[in-house]
């Protein structure tokens, strides 16, 4: 998966928001800073670059993402972590940073109280969220491909989980019951330039949880051809760019 999610997705989809975020880290000026589900290091790399004095820890729960990571942005000290049980000591951070992974955490308000307790005082939180599926125009594709090739129980993995978190108002309420005070939030659309469709159709068949949920219905080459045909219908066939939106949250102590 880290393989196919670098070559396929991440250039495309997370590169764009991880400059954004690496600027925004950067204008903070931070000493010692923390990146939780840092995945192959596309934040990681782009931070290193806009602020190279940082000291900076990159963290991953899976183990196969911090050996990619490791290996791609080397002046990160690398370390796999579970965000709502982090390894640190209380305030040994500047600034905690996420790109796209608050999502996924089961227990939300429980890891925004354990990134606020490694916090140093004066410690912010800097991390960004997907809108709607409806307003990511790669993955209304890739899941109407989806939901043509299994008509009947299509995989929900995007709807659920990466679009699963898109209201800005229960962000900011979890943040709340965490302690944190939202000092900033915006939203963002950026473009994103994919050079083939089907490229990017094996990128999130191959490189993304929905791989599993394709396999567990049995899918196989004839799948991958319904959701190429699908995305490329909608997209065209390559080069294509399209919008896709995004939430920036700055939360401080």
């Amino acid at each position: 998966m880290p393989v196919a999610y670098e070559q396929h997705l991440v250039p495309v989809v997370f590169q764009p928001f991880a400059e954004d975020l690496a600027a925004r880290a950067a204008e903070l000026s931070p000493g010692r800073v923390l990146e939780l589900a840092a995945g192959t290091g596309v934040l990681t790399s782009v931070l290193l670059s806009a602020a190279p004095s940082v000291e900076l820890t990159a963290t991953d729960l899976n183990e196969a993402m911090v050996t990619f990571g490791s290996a791609r942005a080397p002046g990160a000290v690398w370390r796999q972590a579970d965000a709502q049980r982090l390894p640190f000591p209380d305030g040994g951070f500047d600034l905690v940073v996420c790109q796209f992974g608050v999502m996924f955490f089961p227990d939300r308000v429980a890891a925004f109280r354990e990134i606020r307790r490694v916090l140093a005082p004066g410690g912010r939180f800097l991390f960004n969220t997907w809108g709607p599926l409806a307003t990511h125009s790669f993955e209304v594709a890739l899941q109407a491909g989806l939901e043509r090739a299994f008509p009947v129980d299509p995989p929900q993995f995007f709807p659920t989980f990466p679009h699963g978190y898109c209201d800005p108002a229960v962000v900011a309420a979890d943040l709340a019951a965490a302690g944190f005070a939202v000092e900033d939030e915006q939203e963002l659309t950026l473009q994103g330039r994919a050079t083939s469709t089907a490229d990017l159709a094996t990128g999130y068949l191959t490189g993304t949880p929905v791989r599993a949920a394709v396999e567990e219905r049995g899918g196989g080459p004839a799948v991958r051809a319904t959701v190429i045909e699908e995305m490329a219908a909608r997209l065209g066939p390559g080069p294509v760019t399209a919008p896709m939106t995004a939430y920036v949250f700055l939360a401080a102590l």
